[in-house]
């Protein structure tokens, strides 16, 4: 790749250390920002490579017309640097964080008697912040508990003791109905009011545990000196604590301080939940959406995520559960890949959360942009199954046969993802003698795929056959006669495991179970299924009608539909007596059917 002089002359001074590069357009906007542990072999990365796997990092490279970049000490530096300028300069070709919410906080005010409450703007004046919480119902949760546990005021008098001495002010409702305690008139201490403030931190820490035994202290005092009205408050307050955590607690409460992420991925974005830690119980939760710009690697995103997250919760765990090794290495942090045990409960519950909160995307997406929606499973269905066009329209065929008799078969189509039932077709099986599923399968398909050609019918983008290697290279083997090998996508799917068989390809593919393209591929089969066993059973039917009844000389069928729709089955009509069957089909019909039974030659 030729490269202009000017990047040369700044590839050939790159310094070894850590750091953060930034690359710059012509018209000297910021396009993209990384991080490096080495910033000179990771942005000759770029450049030494003629041909690139990811066709946007080829055309990244190629509108690079300046290089700036920032040393720092350590790895850590170079991503909460990276972090913020990307926060900052939002690049194009960087991974997108799509989460500008301003979440609230719970403040506790730097002041005397300080107070507590929540707030969307931090100020550094001192004051001790808790959060950001995502949850607003667990934060007013929080509140309401501490204002059972620990009445405070929530003024904004300055109680100075000046002010307090002099007299300035009167205690109000929220005094005379027990929510505070009246500091402002000098009814509560400063230092009693502190020791609140000291144990409603330990909670927004999730120490909950540190402030249960402060209180069982209080209790047992109360009892002791007979004070049984204010040790019955103090146990309700205990009460109150331990539901809380009880209703918290996930796993066993000794694992404290921990971080735990997860991540889910999909063609264009990638979603990581973060759980935090204290005590067994999680006291913080969070996922967000990284909308992806070329094409980075779960790994990538959930370093990005992991520098992001810890900063935005102010998070200082010294170890963090992952559900893969990853490079990054952080300051007195552990990362633990568990297998098995309560950390693993806990990857889990993560993971199921990020899986959810990607699913509720992908709902509220197909709700107000179906189109948009459906355009993004046909990009995944193209990737997944290596087709040279998105599956618009899509034809599956499946066989049924009862015993090698009445063989049919049926083509159900989706159009679009969805169901297209008036192009549904039926075949009866013309050529073929006796339960041959591969024979069979390759008639429908040639007798289908002949008419499609000569009636210049639509030819569909994907063909899926129910059954594994044999089905499929009978199918092909007709689309060969045709000429139509290679000009349309097919695959078999085996029913057992869920195989996926591509032409030429002994080996199966195994998509993930809850992958999109899967679930249409089983979603059209099981229509098809359904519908050949549908068209089957009747034709079973109609068969069984034939030999048992329309045999009898004289008699249709439709009068042997209504014979069988009056007794039933049959057997009953065998046996019933000749005034019920005139009664049914009329005088002359009814003797024949009762002396075709009754006869001994036909009861033989």
């Amino acid at each position: 790749m030729e490269r202009p002089e000017h990047i040369q002359n700044i590839l050939r001074t790159l310094p070894d250390n850590p750091g953060v590069y930034q690359y710059y357009d012509s018209e000297g906007i910021i396009i993209y920002v990384g991080k490096a542990k080495n910033l000179k072999k990771r942005v000759l990365s770029y450049f030494n490579k003629d041909q690139h796997d990811n066709g946007k990092t080829l055309i990244l490279v190629k509108k690079i017309t300046d290089i700036k970049y920032i040393i720092v000490d350590t790895e850590l530096d170079a991503l909460l640097l990276e972090n913020n300028l990307i926060k900052k300069y939002q690049p194009r070709y960087n991974v997108l964080l799509k989460d500008d919410k301003t979440y609230p906080w719970i403040c506790i005010k730097n002041e005397r008697f300080p107070r507590v409450f929540t707030t969307r703007n931090v100020i550094r004046d001192g004051s001790t912040y808790y959060g950001p919480y995502a949850s607003g119902r667990l934060m007013h949760t929080l509140l309401d508990l501490i204002k059972f546990l620990f009445p405070l005021r929530n003024c904004n008098f300055l109680l100075t003791e000046h002010n307090i001495r002099a007299q300035k002010f009167k205690v109000c409702l929220e005094y005379h109905i027990g929510n505070c305690k009246g500091p402002c008139v000098g009814k509560e201490e400063e230092e009693a009011y502190n020791e609140k403030i000291t144990q409603i931190k330990e909670i927004l820490k999730g120490n909950s545990n540190t402030v249960n035994r402060y209180l069982k202290v209080q209790l047992q005092t109360h009892v002791d000196n007979m004070e049984f009205e204010k040790a019955q408050i103090i146990k309700e307050k205990i009460d109150l604590l331990e539901t809380y955590q009880s209703k918290s607690t996930v796993v066993n409460p000794a694992i404290t301080n921990v971080d735990v992420f997860s991540i889910v991925t999909d063609d264009k974005c990638g979603y990581v939940n973060f759980l935090r830690i204290i005590n067994g119980a999680i006291i913080q939760a969070h996922t967000i959406e990284l909308k992806k710009k070329l094409e980075e690697n779960p790994e990538e995103l959930i370093t990005l995520a992991i520098v992001e997250l810890r900063e935005r919760f102010s998070s200082n765990a010294r170890e963090i559960i992952v559900p893969f090794e990853i490079e990054l290495q952080l300051p007195n942090v552990t990362f633990t890949v568990p297998q098995r045990g309560d950390k693993k409960q806990l990857l889990e519950l993560s993971e199921r959360n990020v899986e959810y909160f990607r699913r509720e995307k992908i709902k509220q997406e197909s709700l107000v942009d179906p189109e948009r929606h459906t355009k993004r499973i046909l990009e995944q269905m193209k990737k997944d199954l290596h087709l040279t066009e998105e599956p618009r329209h899509i034809e599956c065929f499946d066989n049924s046969n009862f015993q090698g008799a009445y063989p049919v078969a049926a083509m159900t189509v989706f159009k679009d993802t969805k169901p297209s039932k008036k192009d549904y077709r039926h075949f009866n099986i013309k050529t073929v003698e006796g339960p041959d599923d591969f024979a069979s399968m390759e008639e429908i398909i040639y007798r289908r795929y002949k008419r499609v050609q000569e009636e210049n019918l639509e030819m569909p983008q994907l063909i899926v056959i129910d059954g594994g290697k044999g089905q499929l290279s009978s199918a092909l083997t007709s689309l060969e006669k045709l000429g139509l090998r290679g000009k349309v996508g097919i695959i078999g799917i085996a029913k057992k495991l869920e195989e996926i068989y591509f032409p030429g390809d002994s080996i199966p593919m195994y998509l993930d179970k809850r992958s999109e393209t899967l679930k249409i591929i089983q979603q059209i089969r099981d229509e098809a299924h359904r519908f050949g066993i549908t068209h089957h059973r009747s034709k079973r039917d109609k068969g069984t009608l034939k030999t048992e009844l329309t045999e009898i000389r004289g008699i249709s069928d439709t009068t042997a539909k209504k014979l069988l729709s009056h007794f039933k089955s049959v057997k009953n009509v065998k046996e019933a007596p000749e005034t019920e069957l005139v009664e049914v089909i009329g005088k002359s019909k009814g003797k024949m059917v009762f002396d075709f039974y009754h006869t001994p030659e036909n009861r033989s």
